[in-house]
């Protein structure tokens, strides 16, 4: 495949009308599906873009950062005339046609359909049925058997040549490009698809993805309550006659929200970040910390989305300062006050907690 030139086909062009709103640069889980599906492409070994456009998508388009070179061409009235517009704007060795909407797409599904297309002729991404299958008409319903049965997805990859041979010679119309290279009399060459390549299609389609695309950490942490210390939780001093012991303001709360943030990332926890051995940190304000681990993650390019977290505490009474936590946690993480949710408990007079020796904290926190 080196030297090859392997043109990505990415079609930007619907018009989302079952989903009512612009599912294809509509932020999902902090990336649109144009920006998530491009750099499947890139990082699946595509060499040039070519991005098919409507009038809504084309200024976003030309806006990007794409990280090979690129061109934009506008899309047809069909899919098979975008598609067409595309081909024969340009040229290559491996032609690899995307639709955006499927931008859960993997770099290694992209590149199985390549090395496919490159030894075969063409490498196409699509699923064995499954499902129970009937037909239905105003007569009657009937089973179809499922034997051989293949639902397609993107991408779908030919020799370029090939391809553009068979949109010139196309008679009938195709709702996917395997099908306009059928009706040209070559035999198609599959790959495996995968089930996280869905569509966007509906609502429920976008909920769904954003869901599989958000990542997940927990944390906790725990401090010795002592007296001549002052008790500091979520940035808010609360009036008790013990605090927390600890090198810093020793805040509970904070230092598992950021573990929290720090495990979704990927990112060391704040014993190596910030560790009590070094005097920079002695005394210091946890809620200016959560900022500096937000801005670890923001180099990453990862974002806090939500924020949970559980005080274990026998006394004092967290309750009348949990909104002021919350807005203080939300504020230094760039999120909603609604974003963050907070709950206190006790242990009923059980283990150290409920001993009144201690205060722990539960986090979880999730990334986009």
């Amino acid at each position: 495949m080196q030297n090859e030139r392997i043109v990505g086909i990415l079609l930007c062009a619907g018009s989302s009308q079952r989903m009512g709103f612009d599912k294809l640069m509509r932020p999902l889980a902090g990336k649109s599906a144009i920006e998530r599906s491009m750099k499947a492409l890139v990082d699946g070994g595509v060499t040039e873009l070519i991005f098919v456009v409507s009038e809504s998508t084309d200024r976003y388009v030309r806006a990007l950062n794409c990280p090979v070179p690129s061109s934009v061409v506008g899309g047809g009235s069909t899919r098979s005339d975008s598609v067409r517009n595309a081909l024969l704007s340009s040229d290559g060795d491996v032609a690899v046609i995307h639709d955006a909407a499927r931008c859960l797409v993997s770099p290694d599904l992209v590149r199985s359909c390549i090395r496919s297309a490159a030894e075969f002729g063409s490498g196409v991404a699509a699923i064995p049925l499954t499902d129970t299958v009937f037909r239905k008409t105003d007569s009657c319903v009937s089973p179809v058997s499922r034997e051989g049965l293949m639902r397609m997805q993107t991408p779908q990859a030919f020799h370029y040549e090939s391809i553009r041979k068979a949109y010139a010679e196309q008679t009938v119309p195709a709702t996917d490009d395997c099908s306009v290279f059928l009706q040209s009399g070559n035999t198609p060459c599959f790959v495996p698809g995968s089930e996280d390549n869905f569509k966007l299609t509906f609502p429920d389609d976008f909920t769904r993805a954003e869901r599989r695309l958000l990542l997940y950490g927990t944390g906790f942490d725990t401090h010795r309550l002592v007296e001549k210390r002052k008790l500091i939780l979520g940035g808010v001093e609360i009036p008790f006659d013990k605090g927390l012991l600890g090198h810093s303001d020793a805040d509970a709360l904070t230092h598992a929200v950021m573990d929290a943030l720090l495990s979704a990332g990927g990112l060391p926890d704040i014993g190596h970040l910030f560790p009590d051995t070094d005097p920079e940190f002695e005394g210091a304000d946890s809620i200016q910390l959560l900022k500096q681990v937000v801005s670890l993650l923001a180099a990453k390019k990862l974002h806090p989305r939500q924020i949970s977290a559980t005080i274990i505490a026998q006394r004092p009474k967290m309750a009348p300062y949990l909104p002021e936590m919350s807005r203080r946690l939300a504020e230094a993480a760039g999120i909603p006050p609604a974003s963050v949710a907070l709950g206190a408990t006790t242990t009923e007079g059980m283990n150290d907690e409920g001993r009144g020796l201690c205060i722990s904290v539960q986090a979880i926190a999730s990334l986009c």
